[in-house]
């Protein structure tokens, strides 16, 4: 009997009261269970064998978060007052990201992940996209209701032969949008995959990867199930650990 694919899902700190946890939001834990059971990983680089850990797992999904990836590993300038940071994170995503590729397991990167995936290619951010021109204020309200937040928000333009274009997406899509930061320089080997209106880069491809390895700024895993386009992406993911799955 086949088994089910064991999906690692990156987990965020957090001091609640005076004890520290390692927590994933339920909306990516119940879209990674499209593709497999999830497992979610601590932020614990120097408890974790990285080796034991990917020869474990059939697909990583790294997540979005509050916290936003430390300037210091793209030579970027010093973030300003009050950013939040999540330095254990950094340090187990950004190299476990490259292992996991190298590796040949399916890679999925949302918002934060995908921003950790553009700087462990080698890429740099932009701390503030909508002060930075020509691009338009990529950020939700954050007093809306979540409904208002995550809904469809500015066209997505899908490039041609790419990976979202064999996953089924049409050249023009519509999505969500719940971001402050962005790729300023794309990292080496990624394929731009769909582009905003304004330019900004909204996906990208490793183009010399083994397997599955994508990443989005949007937030498909909100309401997964209700917008097929969103749903392709974690179909394409769900075959990619099915294979790695058999294989293993």
């Amino acid at each position: 009997m086949s088994r089910k694919p064991l999906i690692g899902v990156s987990a965020c700190t957090r001091m609640i009261g005076q004890h520290g946890f390692h927590i994933a939001g339920d909306k990516y834990l119940r879209a990674a269970a499209v593709a497999g059971v999830p497992l979610i990983i601590p932020a614990l680089d120097e408890l974790i064998d990285q080796a034991t850990l990917l020869e474990s797992l059939d697909g990583l999904l790294f997540t979005g978060s509050p916290s936003n990836v430390e300037p210091q590993h793209y030579a970027g300038p010093q973030s300003a007052p009050g950013t939040p940071h999540d330095p254990p994170r950094d340090r187990l995503t950004l190299p476990l990201i490259r292992a996991a590729v190298h590796a040949g397991i399916p890679v999925f990167g949302i918002c934060r992940g995908f921003q950790e995936m553009n700087v462990a290619f080698g890429g740099s951010l932009l701390q503030k996209v909508h002060e930075v021109e020509p691009y338009q204020d990529h950020r939700e309200n954050p007093e809306a209701p979540l409904d208002d937040q995550y809904g469809l928000s500015h066209d997505l333009h899908v490039q041609p032969g790419g990976l979202l274009d064999r996953l089924g997406l049409p050249p023009l899509v519509r999505v969500n949008s719940v971001h402050g930061q962005g790729v300023e320089r794309l990292g080496e080997g990624l394929r731009i995959e769909a582009l905003a209106p304004d330019g900004l880069i909204e996906a990208f491809s490793v183009e010399d990867a083994r397997s599955f390895a994508l990443g989005v700024q949007w937030h498909p895993e909100w309401k997964v199930h209700e917008h097929p386009h969103y749903l392709a992406l974690f179909q394409g993911f769900a075959e990619a650990c099915r294979e790695r799955a058999r294989q293993r």
